[in-house]
């Protein structure tokens, strides 16, 4: 049985992934479960994402700029909070953004994009861990198409297959903080018990490195 008070010293957990993997939903499992603050992107709350998957040339850039204004005002927020009595579960690194702009913008636009993300970032809190969750792109696209989000319709493989490639180069380097690749393919860490115990006690485990983790499929 995991020890929660051992899990509760992660005051701070970050999950990332491409587009479809469970990031949300897992991060909203494990902060009900450790009863944790949870950090969520505003999705929602940025007005150009739909003009973005319908016309990616006109709409990557302000889409982009307007993630990084929210992501970059939720941590300076998250900075301004006794992280020591309190432990947030975000399904975001502030890192994810520069990826996206690299993917998504023409090089006039990732220049002008770098010089606004140079002046906006700052020392955002490190995580205690950082769970990168994987699975292939035909899983991510049924995943996207189930879950029947109208303006994620227009999301393409190619897209998809980019931004995997992506997240694939971006981790191979990562060394900002202990880091859990997990095997989301197949598995269902939300409705699972027994998938989700054995990554709770992965999580307890995980202190610092590069590590992996394969849910044995029952």
């Amino acid at each position: 049985m995991t020890d929660k008070n051992e899990i509760n010293k992660k005051h701070y957990i970050a999950i990332e992934g491409p587009i479809g993997v469970g990031k949300t939903t897992l991060a909203r499992k494990i902060a009900q479960t450790n009863q944790s603050e949870l950090l969520l992107e505003k999705i929602h709350e940025n007005p150009f994402l739909e003009r973005f998957y319908q016309n990616p040339k006109t709409g990557a850039l302000p889409a982009q700029l307007q993630f990084l204004f929210n992501r970059t005002q939720q941590l300076k927020s998250l900075v301004q909070t006794d992280m020591f009595i309190n432990a947030y579960v975000a399904d975001f690194l502030i890192e994810k953004d520069q990826l996206f702009a690299e993917v998504t913008l023409n090089q006039e636009e990732l220049n002008l994009y770098q010089q606004v993300y140079q002046n906006l970032t700052f020392d955002a809190p490190k995580p205690d861990l950082v769970i990168y969750l994987q699975a292939p792109v035909n899983v991510l696209h049924k995943r996207i198409k189930n879950r029947g989000v109208s303006m994620e319709s227009a999301i393409t493989t190619e897209y998809l297959e980019k931004l995997s490639s992506a997240y694939t180069d971006f981790f191979h380097y990562y060394e900002s903080a202990p880091l859990l690749i997990v095997n989301a393919s197949g598995i269902d860490l939300v409705n699972n018990d027994e998938h989700f115990q054995q990554l709770m006690e992965r999580i307890e485990n995980t202190t610092n490195g590069r590590n992996y983790f394969n849910p044995t499929i029952s």
